[in-house]
């Protein structure tokens, strides 16, 4: 007994002063390190090195700071160019990073896998295992004289939703305070300003600008209009001087997609949506009055609309009406991820056998997954709802209320875009992992409702109107 106490005691000591001496060891090891590869390594080699560097450094700062890899993972992807093959881009590689450093850290940790308590975790818990089941369900021969999927393909059509689900659970869990959800939405506004600048504005002035950026897809533009047009009307914390240049922004936005792109009605119509969406839902008496001046614009631009579109929308429902068919072969569980666009050939559309997507959301979802697919992703979308209706008076005024309304104009802009093309869970063979960067953002703000809700907010007694 009396030997082994000095030992206990070097050992308690030692590992008190761990911290003092390893971190300048590392700095001087690698200091030295660098030097050697300078003079010893290949350019490519260094390179790698340096990657490797940056890759070490980066999982370090995430895992001290889990919500600034929120922040990067949300414009990563509208910067970098695509990485790699089939549309692979940072924000992918980023979101599958911290999925995996929040699972390793609770494993490694706590002990135990450990989510957010919300009504929102059971469908998506449901609509993941689905989906692994519909992948399984999709190596089976559906169609005899039809070829399945690349599995590459196929594992895509799935990354896209485990990763969807997994940048929801990651802000729904490690966003725990208000500082860093302001943090991630006024980076994202500062961000989205430019991106609008660049790729729309600056280049109606003649200049080369618009590669700068990378395009972004509708559901970036939903955001941008929903936050920014939410803390302009309801954040009377804001500095007027703010507002209205988040009110600007607005305007900004709307004349760039109504009158430079009109022609993609994917962009402004959720858009416009979501504006009386955010209205309707901080008044209803505002909301009625909103949608009859709603009516007379469907009224005044249907023709316009349509004329531009004509071919478009028939060939639209044609699709959907050969969908049905393909469908008809497994309902429940679906045909698995990007199956149907390799079946579509066997049946002609328009005189002509070719592939083709559905354009639409809803299609993709019960096609891929089945009936039981599409009915979880609608239960989660109603959870969502009613999380945020809940929170409209709970959370306290200025920027969390604000929050609150623009994320549930958000998501019945979401609701809309999922009508008009793919935009909410990307289609493989279509928008694709590309648009995963611009679609990620609604689950990765709509995840912000769960952690407003876990917030516990003690609102004064003036606040509760």
């Amino acid at each position: 007994m009396g030997m082994t106490q000095p030992f206990r005691r070097l050992r308690y000591y030692l590992a008190q002063d761990t911290q003092s001496w390893l971190r300048p060891l590392l700095v001087i090891g690698v200091l030295l390190l660098s030097s050697v590869l300078a003079f010893v390594a290949t350019p490519r080699q260094l390179t790698l090195f340096l990657s490797l560097l940056v890759g070490v450094g980066l999982v370090l700062i995430f895992l001290r700071w889990p919500p600034l890899g929120l922040v990067v993972a949300s414009l990563a992807g509208l910067v970098v160019p695509d990485l790699g093959p089939s549309g692979l881009n940072a924000t992918t590689v980023l979101v599958a990073l911290l999925l995996g450093l929040w699972l390793l850290s609770m494993v490694a940790r706590e002990r135990q896998i450990r989510l957010a308590p919300s009504r929102t975790v059971r469908p998506l818990s449901s609509f993941l295992i689905i989906a692994c089941l519909s992948f399984g369900v999709g190596q089976l021969p559906w169609f005899t004289f039809a070829v399945h999927a690349p599995l590459g393909a196929q594992l895509g059509g799935l990354s896209i939703i485990v990763l969807s689900v997994g940048a929801f659970l990651l802000t729904a869990n490690q966003v725990r305070d208000l500082g860093w959800l302001r943090r991630l939405t006024w980076v994202f506004l500062a961000f989205a300003a430019l991106h609008v600048a660049i790729r729309s504005l600056l280049p109606e002035l003649g200049l080369s600008t618009r590669e700068w950026l990378q395009p972004a897809g509708s559901v970036f533009l939903i955001w941008l209009v929903a936050i920014a047009f939410s803390q302009a009307a309801y954040n009377r914390d804001l500095h007027p001087g703010w507002r209205l240049a988040l009110g600007g922004l607005v305007l900004v936005t709307l004349y760039v997609q109504l009158i430079m792109k009109f022609a993609d009605k994917s962009g402004w119509i959720p858009t416009l949506v979501c504006i009386a969406a955010v209205i309707g839902f901080r008044s209803w008496r505002s909301g009625l009055a909103l949608l009859a001046v709603v009516a007379l614009l469907a009224w005044v631009l249907a023709p316009s609309v349509t004329s531009t579109d004509a071919y478009s929308i028939a060939t639209r429902f044609e699709a959907w009406s050969i969908m049905a068919r393909i469908i008809k072969t497994s309902p429940i569980w679906g045909l698995g991820f990007a199956n149907y666009y390799w079946y579509t050939p066997l049946f002609s559309i328009g005189g002509y056998a070719v592939s083709f997507s559905s354009h639409n959301n809803y299609v993709d979802i019960v096609a891929q997954t089945g009936i039981l697919g599409l009915a979880c992703f609608m239960w989660f979308l109603w959870e969502v709802g009613r999380l945020g209706w809940g929170l409209r008076k709970r959370v306290p005024a200025g920027f969390a209320r604000a929050y609150v309304y623009g994320a549930l104009g958000a998501l019945v802009g979401m609701v809309v875009a999922g009508m008009l093309g793919d935009w909410v869970l990307p289609f493989f063979y279509n928008v694709g992992i590309t648009g995963f960067r611009s679609s990620m953002l609604g689950w990765l703000f709509l995840g912000g409702l769960v952690s407003l809700g876990r917030m516990g907010f003690s609102r004064p007694r003036e606040e509760m109107s």
